[in-house]
């Protein structure tokens, strides 16, 4: 729903009211932007849908009908009323998260996971700041959320994780911890996905027939994964590596699927780095 400014401006002086705590009628531009920034924000939650899908433990959001023509300021109080609620699931999300997380070392992981985001739920401002997402996030995640902000984008962070974590799970620790260390021997110090390396050694060894208990790639594997790169399309490779994915899944985590729809569209740019790579014998 779009809403002109007659009907927005209204809002964001209330806003500036309480921001001033009523001792002073102006604010400076900078922050009337801001504050302008915070109502469109909320007003963008309730526009979005997508909140009504809930949280992987069936936790669902306040959601107002979806073709319902409401005014400005009952959209932004609505708005209001879910961001805070998606601090109190991220935060709820986060500390699920922390029971068994495990950071493989990577020092990345550790410092964004660990030590940034007790300072994000420190720091947030729902109400007259709701677009700040505070943090950079240095861990790269899978999925794209640059279209994310405040939030949403650590809400949509956490979800990562989580799934990255489920995934390395299916592993024993140690195993995940030499294949970092075979990719990259300073791995604690990198800034790479952890789950998108273990998920490439998983395909390489799906392409060579090799089980996971034989850690070591032989000459005679890359002369393998050499010749499977020749013979075939990169849409039959694509096809094995999904077949893999769903198996893997399916198998091991319960047949996830938001875990599943996470590690998929990584497929095409893993087939690139297993071409790139075929030839180096090392997975880099």
């Amino acid at each position: 729903m779009d809403y002109e400014m007659e009907e927005l401006l209204p809002i964001v002086a209330t806003l500036a009211e309480k921001y001033t705590g009523g001792e002073s009628s102006s604010i400076s531009y900078e922050k009337a932007g801001q504050l302008m920034e915070a109502v469109m924000y909320c007003i963008r939650e309730t526009n979005d849908r997508e909140f009504s899908e809930g949280k992987s433990d069936g936790t669902e959001f306040t959601c107002v009908a979806k073709n319902s023509k409401i005014s400005a300021k009952e959209a932004y109080e609505s708005g209001k009323r879910i961001v805070k609620e998606k601090v109190q699931a991220a935060l709820q999300l986060y500390h699920h998260c922390l029971q068994d997380f495990v950071s493989y070392g990577n020092s990345c992981l550790q410092d964004t996971f660990l030590r940034g985001m007790p300072e994000f739920f420190k720091r947030y401002d729902p109400v007259f700041n709701p677009q700040d997402t505070i943090l950079t996030l240095d861990y790269p995640v899978l999925k794209d959320l640059s279209k994310y902000s405040g939030i949403d984008r650590i809400f949509e962070y956490i979800r990562c994780i989580e799934l990255e974590q489920l995934f390395l799970r299916r592993f024993p620790e140690d195993f995940v911890i030499k294949v970092l260390r075979k990719y990259d021997p300073d791995h604690k110090k990198m800034i790479e996905n952890i789950s998108e390396i273990v998920y490439l050694s998983l395909a390489v060894h799906t392409l060579v027939e090799k089980p996971l208990s034989e850690e070591e790639f032989s000459c005679e594997d890359w002369e393998k994964l050499r010749d499977v790169f020749a013979r075939y399309e990169t849409s039959r490779i694509k096809s094995v590596l999904k077949g893999m994915t769903d198996t893997f899944v399916g198998k091991y985590c319960d047949g996830n699927r938001d875990l599943h729809h996470y590690l998929e569209p990584a497929l095409d740019g893993m087939v690139a780095r297993l071409k790139a790579v075929e030839g180096s014998g090392h997975l880099s």
